[in-house]
């Protein structure tokens, strides 16, 4: 016949043998003395055999080979158990929200978004990816990350939200580069930015080469600056030390771009959800 081990029924075998007798078993569990009988009676009955044995003129009691062994599993199980109570009792694991962002808005820039997002939604962990536009549009086909912050042509597709990107043309304020070919400082191959100033050279008849690449925005600024080409970049991203190009200078103001936050195929967690509805309305 099978039987569940009863877990009252454990704990009182052990508190007995560990206090040397029932009385003082009894008070250690806070139970009565007969309560306590009782139980290792039926835990006996249960098993089939006697645990304990006990001396009548002292009190004390002296565990059978067989409640020797049962002791062994009787302690495993206990400490099991209030292990399995004690994960129960912790705050559950925070759910996690993977965002994939451009790699020239990653740093300083998304640490200052995310923070405010991060204090009001604790039981939220971020996990970020960087990468263009392309990369990220792959890890949400298959399923990698949740949201991406993408950058793309205006109405290029549904979105959960998107802001227009003002282009500008920029070269150094210390050392004009405007001649054939034109040295461009660009992002690689997959960037928006790259893409529109490769195809408005080429439109207006110029030759031109690629002078620097960096997956950075820091890098490409410092090219620009130090005067090793020309590049095309979103209007928050000009520095004191870029002058803008204009139509005087032979280069025609850009239509915007589009940043925009899109989702992948699976339906969106109430976790996603939130950090979507945060980026609408913060970004």
């Amino acid at each position: 016949m099978s039987f569940a081990f009863d877990l009252d029924l454990l704990r009182t075998f052990a508190a007995v043998v560990d206090a040397g007798g029932f009385t003082r078993a009894a008070e250690r569990v806070h139970l009565t003395q007969s309560t306590v009988s009782q139980q290792i009676k039926k835990l006996e009955a249960n098993i089939g055999h006697t645990l304990l044995l006990r001396d009548k003129s002292t009190g004390g009691i002296q565990t059978t080979e067989e409640g020797e062994i049962l002791l062994s599993y009787a302690r495993r199980l206990l400490a099991t158990a209030e292990e399995a109570m004690d994960v129960m009792r912790k705050p559950a694991a925070p759910k996690t929200v993977r965002l994939g962002v451009p790699e020239d808005f990653a740093g300083r820039r998304l640490i200052d978004l995310l923070s405010g997002f991060s204090a009001a939604s604790p039981h939220i962990r971020l996990d970020t990816v960087s990468g263009w536009s392309v990369e990220l549009r792959r890890l949400l086909d298959t399923g990698e990350i949740d949201l991406a912050l993408i950058k793309r042509e205006p109405g290029d597709g549904a979105c959960l939200a998107s802001w227009k990107e003002e282009l500008i043309w920029v070269e150094s304020t210390r050392r004009s580069v405007r001649n054939e070919p034109v040295p461009l400082a660009v992002f690689p191959v997959g960037c928006i930015y790259r893409e529109r100033a490769i195809r408005f050279i080429e439109r207006s008849g110029w030759r031109w080469r690629i002078a620097y690449t960096s997956q950075g925005l820091m890098g490409v600024q410092a090219a620009v600056a130090s005067g090793l080409g020309i590049s095309l970049l979103p209007s928050d991203a000009v520095l004191p030390e870029h002058r803008q190009l204009g139509a005087a200078d032979g280069f025609d103001l850009q239509p915007a771009s589009e940043l925009a936050l899109v989702r992948g195929k699976m339906r969106l967690t109430a976790e996603s959800r939130s950090l979507a509805d945060f980026l609408a309305a913060n970004l």
